[in-house]
Parts: structure tokens; C-alpha cells; sequence
């Protein structure tokens, strides 16, 4: 195989992957999308967390809510859990890493806030912490998950579970589902149509 030929076929794997994605979880997208304009239009805020690559992602989508999608309009509330590098490695190194997500959720979550948690395994032993969590404290839990879920997908309200255990696939699929979400969010709260 060529290099061309390598680039075209990852690619149209990836688009398969996509097609796929589409009718396995156009559903529980659609849903994620209108539970968090339900949550914003009641003055809530999301809460993004995840790690590495996930990380990554968290901060990207809660950027996209905070400024803009596709459109200058007022700040939709969301906030990634994994920019306090104090705060990320004070809780690390004095209470342990798998509560980095859970401690900042108890002081800034609040019932009717949404957490989005990410993790491509499903099984992120600081994300599973965190979304047990939120759902003691009154916050749904949007997971976005590959790998056949892990146990994040027992632990959320609505699994988003990307069919592929390839985990770059599944990290691509998952900026493209928080793009939806905002693009849902944006179109809804600022009278557009989707």
C-alpha cells in the first residue's frame, strides 16, 4: 500500500465510522443536545472533564459554549474541569488522582447542572469518580464513551457509546458529537433552526 493509498483508506474508515456513529447514537446525541439546553435555559451550566486527548476535548467544546459556535451571541455556561493545573495537582498529589474530577464538582456543580464526562475507554477510574458524583448531586451525567462503553456507560443518564475501539476513531467522533451538542444548544437558545 502507498502512502496515498494509506491516507485515503484511514480516512474512508473513518467516515464509515461516522455513518455508523450516526445511526447507533443520533438518538442519545439528540437527546444529550436538548438536555443541555434544558439545563442552560434553567440558568444551569455544563461541566466537561475528561483526560489527555479527552482533556483536550473538554476544554475545546466548553470553548465553543463559552464564545461561539457558529454565531457571536451571548456566553452559553460551561467549564472544563481540566485547566486548574493548581488546583489538578494539589488534589492529585494530596488526595489522590482519582478524585481530581469529583472534588471540583462537589464545589462547583449544583442540581440541574450536566456533566459531560469523556473517556474513550469508558473506564477512567477520575472520570467514573466524578460521574458518581454528579449523580449524587443532582447533575446528569452525558457520557461520551467507545470501546463498548465501560463503566461509564452504566454509571450516566445517556450513554454515548462510539462503536469503534480505536481510539483515535473514537476521540474524532467525540469532538464531532460535542459540536453537535453546541451547534443544538446554539441553534436553540439563540432562534435558529437545526
Amino acid at each position: 500500500m502507498t502512502e496515498r493509498e494509506w491516507i485515503r483508506a484511514s480516512l474512508e474508515a473513518a467516515s464509515s465510522l461516522f455513518m455508523e456513529t450516526a445511526s447507533s447514537c443520533g438518538a442519545a446525541i439528540e437527546e444529550a443536545g436538548r438536555t443541555a439546553v434544558d439545563c442552560l435555559t434553567k440558568g444551569g451550566k455544563l461541566l466537561l472533564c475528561g483526560n489527555g486527548g479527552s482533556a483536550a476535548d473538554a476544554q475545546h467544546i466548553a470553548a465553543e459554549m463559552s464564545v461561539k459556535m457558529r454565531r457571536v451571541r451571548s456566553p452559553m455556561a460551561a467549564v472544563a474541569l481540566t485547566t486548574n493545573s493548581s488546583l489538578l495537582t494539589a488534589q492529585a498529589n494530596d488526595l489522590g488522582f482519582e478524585t481530581v474530577f469529583s472534588r471540583q464538582i462537589e464545589s462547583l456543580g449544583s442540581r440541574g447542572d450536566v456533566l459531560i464526562a469523556i473517556s474513550t475507554s469508558g473506564n477512567s477510574a477520575n472520570i467514573l469518580v466524578g460521574a458518581e458524583t454528579a449523580k449524587r448531586l443532582g447533575i446528569k451525567v452525558i457520557g461520551l464513551t467507545g470501546c463498548g462503553g465501560g463503566k461509564l456507560a452504566r454509571v450516566c443518564d445517556i450513554p454515548i457509546v462510539v462503536p469503534s475501539s480505536d481510539v483515535p476513531r473514537i476521540q474524532e467522533i467525540h469532538i464531532a458529537i460535542g459540536h453537535l451538542i453546541c451547534d443544538y444548544a446554539e441553534a436553540r437558545l439563540f432562534g435558529e433552526s437545526v
